[in-house]
């Protein structure tokens, strides 16, 4: 009866993520191209008023999914201090409400809608819209992944020497900079070619269904890369930190590929091969 409920509870979490996702991404599909009010978030990068808007659309759908929930959104904060506090309110939503702002404000049609549930520390349920291409991407924890009802699995790209792969750079420049740049020569000189979008969500959506065979950043915040998190999990990819040690929403490392990949991958992004100075 316990393993009923958790899937009744999963079934709503995802149509109310999917749900959500949608209409905020709908209300962004209008506004591009549009005139927007923009402001510099120091350290942080931009915010629009259509990420603030899409924020309060999504949470408005979500509380009513699950009223009992504690939000950690982008722009909103978060309404449990901890996570302690997020599983006693028996749990949490995490929420990128556009992520890509800087694309979006530039007029790059790169950026998505990032939505995750989480349910004692966690991750069950991932969705990613990407209204221009249509296409909405959903992973509920071991129940696999998909793309517009379509399964989808991580890359079978066997060596990095045949693989394209994706990253981005933190908008702390003046520390981070130059371990990154270290970090892209090193895979550029190796892979076919390394993208980078400029939208952690849609790296790790086109990783899950292996479009990129593989992506890495650092210094991330747990919106931006939750519900991709669990999108290439149930893909059957690996996601872990630098070293190859457990994800953590915290842990301001990610590294997501396919088996075949994350061991070569783990040995060139090491600290030991990338010091920070």
């Amino acid at each position: 009866m316990r393993e009923l409920g958790r899937d009744k509870l999963l079934r709503r979490l995802k149509k109310g993520a999917i749900q959500a996702a949608i209409v905020a991404g709908k209300y962004q599909a209008k506004h591009f191209g549009k005139k927007l009010r923009v402001d510099e978030k120091p350290g942080a990068g931009l915010v629009t008023n259509v990420d603030t808007a899409s924020e309060e659309k999504a949470i408005r759908i979500l509380k009513r999914i699950a009223p009992r929930f504690s939000f950690l959104a982008e722009e909103s904060g978060t309404s449990a201090t901890t996570r302690a506090a997020a599983t006693a309110h028996e749990g949490r939503w995490i929420i990128d409400p556009l992520d890509g702002t800087t694309n979006f404000v530039h007029g790059f049609p790169m950026f998505c809608v990032s939505i995750a549930a989480e349910l004692a520390g966690e991750l069950v349920v991932g969705v990613i819209y990407h209204p221009i291409l249509k296409e909405l991407y959903v992973a509920v924890k071991d129940q696999g992944a998909t793309v517009n009802g379509r399964t989808i699995r991580v890359s079978k790209t066997e060596t990095i020497a045949d693989s394209v792969l994706t990253t981005g750079f933190t908008v702390q420049k003046e520390k981070w900079l130059k371990a990154e740049i270290e970090a892209f020569a090193r895979l550029s000189r190796i892979a076919r070619a390394v993208r980078r979008p400029g939208s952690a969500a849609l790296d790790l959506a086109y990783t899950s269904r292996g479009v990129f065979d593989g992506f890495w950043e650092r210094n991330l915040s747990p919106w931006d890369v939750a519900a991709g998190a669990i999108l290439v999990q149930e893909a059957g990819g690996i996601v872990t930190d630098f070293r190859g040690g457990p994800f953590s929403l915290e842990g301001r490392e990610i590294l997501a590929s396919s088996a075949l990949l994350h061991e070569p991958l783990k040995s060139l992004l090491s600290p030991e091969s990338c010091p920070v100075n």
